[in-house]
């Protein structure tokens, strides 16, 4: 079975525009488009839409983790990204709009990840951070 799975595998694209190591990756969907977003070392977060074969957002906010909030995308029909910087805040981030629309606080130091609840269409997001303390938000 390994080997029908690897025969039939393909590489389908390289994004490229980080300098620095990918700290945090992810992947969605938003009106029938797809879309990846990271976060880099180099102190960027970028938005590419998969079917345009295009970078679509950059910003400069030190981020450590990425990712998109379905919950803002089903409920307020918002492209969304929450962004956990180096400051240990927690940023929303509308990319299509590119502004800033919510800030989390409470941690001490870097959040390094940060991960949506599968449960209730996503509204809830957890934290982790080096300040050793692991935080749910509603």
């Amino acid at each position: 079975m390994f080997d029908t799975f690897r025969s039939s595998s393909k590489l389908i694209n390289t994004f490229t525009g980080d300098t620095i190591a990918v700290s945090s990756i992810d992947y969605s969907t938003f009106d029938n488009c797809q879309f990846i977003c990271s976060a880099s070392h180099d102190t960027t977060v970028r938005v590419w839409d998969i079917d345009k074969n295009k970078q679509i957002q950059s910003l400069n906010k030190h981020q450590y983790s990425v990712k998109f909030s379905s919950y803002h995308y089903h409920n307020y029909h918002q492209n969304v990204i929450c962004l956990s910087p180096y400051d240990g805040a927690i940023r929303f981030w509308d990319f299509k709009h590119n502004k800033q629309l919510q800030i989390f606080n409470g941690h001490k130091s870097i959040v390094c990840e940060i991960e949506f609840s599968p449960l209730n269409g996503g509204r809830y997001l957890c934290s982790g951070s080096w300040d050793a303390t692991i935080r749910l938000w509603d």
